[in-house]
């Protein structure tokens, strides 16, 4: 048992350092808190493997083996080579390990997936779906206008004050993952959106209380993630939109619209919050797939069009032979 809770000590340390000196966001470390978590319970199941300084590659090879077993998608397998990996160089750095068995680690290929967004109809649905007669459904208005408008993601959001935005230049202060602050232009439709809120029904959600927060309840509290992934999923259905809705297609649709728009890959990533390039330029992928779609359906030598081409032609003599027919009847 002391062992065990030796191995606890030690994951303790290193979600410390990674929150003190790396400056890791919650959710990140979270993530590698479960990620350990299940190594620990794996651990646990061999007493001859309690030891952080004994655990061999051929160990952590059968760790992930067993997660494949499990049916762990390769994002996520991928995700723990990455934690392992970070632990163990940790350990190492400490001088608790003389070497490090996750170096050689390889982690799964995993596809690049290209990020769900919405049209411009689908959109505009969906903004326009909460009841502005009320004053949660002014509220979840203003919430979906900035959410389009800024990209935020939804932690960003539901922390925005009322403080951080500057409604004459059209900004947003967002405090992004890691502590860091960046600014982030607002649109006209959305400072609209969020003026009426404010004047007419904030107050009333609040009912006398006080909050620093712009977006509050009906109990006068700040929004929570869970309670905005619910009310964007029931104006989803309102729009007729019912699979794979969330706050961050919003995020992606916001960068897709502005590329297809014309804006430069770097405007992107700075509203974005992205500290690599590498992250934004998944959206040049969405916007190529959509010119390769053009293509295919217009170029006057891609399949697409060939085929279309021939349907036309086939009505086309399909009628004139009806005229024919009908001339010859006469």
């Amino acid at each position: 048992m002391a062992e065990v809770d030796t191995f606890e000590l030690k994951v303790r340390s290193f979600l410390h350092f990674c929150r003190a000196e790396k400056g890791l966001s919650v959710d990140t470390l979270e993530a590698y808190r479960r990620d350990l978590a299940g190594l620990g319970q794996w651990l646990a199941r061999t007493a001859e493997k309690h030891m952080l300084a004994s655990i061999s590659l051929d160990d952590l090879r059968q760790y992930l083996d067993h997660l494949r077993q499990r049916k762990m998608a390769n994002r996520s397998i991928a995700r723990q080579v990455t934690t392992l990996r970070g632990l163990f160089g940790f350990l190492l750095e400490e001088g608790d390990l003389s070497q490090n068995p996750a170096e050689l680690l390889v982690a799964p290929k995993i596809g690049a997936s290209l990020p769900k967004y919405l049209d411009h109809e689908r959109i505009e649905q969906l903004i326009d779906a909460p009841d502005g007669a009320t004053p949660t459904g002014l509220r979840d208005h203003a919430m979906l206008e900035l959410l389009y408008a800024t990209g935020l993601r939804v932690s960003e959001l539901i922390k925005v004050r009322v403080a951080d935005l500057d409604e004459y230049q059209g900004i947003v202060r967002v405090m992004g993952k890691g502590g860091k602050q960046r600014l982030v232009p607002v649109g006209k439709a959305a400072l609209s959106a969020i003026e009426e809120y404010r004047e007419q029904q904030r107050g009333k959600l609040l009912g006398g209380r006080v909050s620093p927060y712009l977006f509050v309840t009906a109990r006068g509290t700040a929004m929570t993630r869970q309670g905005f992934w619910k009310l964007l999923r029931g104006h989803g259905k309102q729009a007729g939109i019912f699979r794979s809705l969330s706050p961050h297609v919003l995020r992606h649709t916001f960068a897709t619209h502005l590329l297809e728009g014309g804006a430069d890959l770097r405007s992107v990533q700075t509203m974005l919050g992205h500290a690599d390039i590498g992250t934004t330029q998944i959206y040049t992928h969405v916007m190529r797939s959509r010119l390769r779609q053009t293509v295919d359906q217009h170029h006057p030598r891609s399949a697409g069009a060939k085929a279309k081409a021939r349907k036309v032609a086939g009505g086309l003599t399909l009628s004139g032979d009806k005229a024919v027919e009908g001339n010859n009847k006469q």
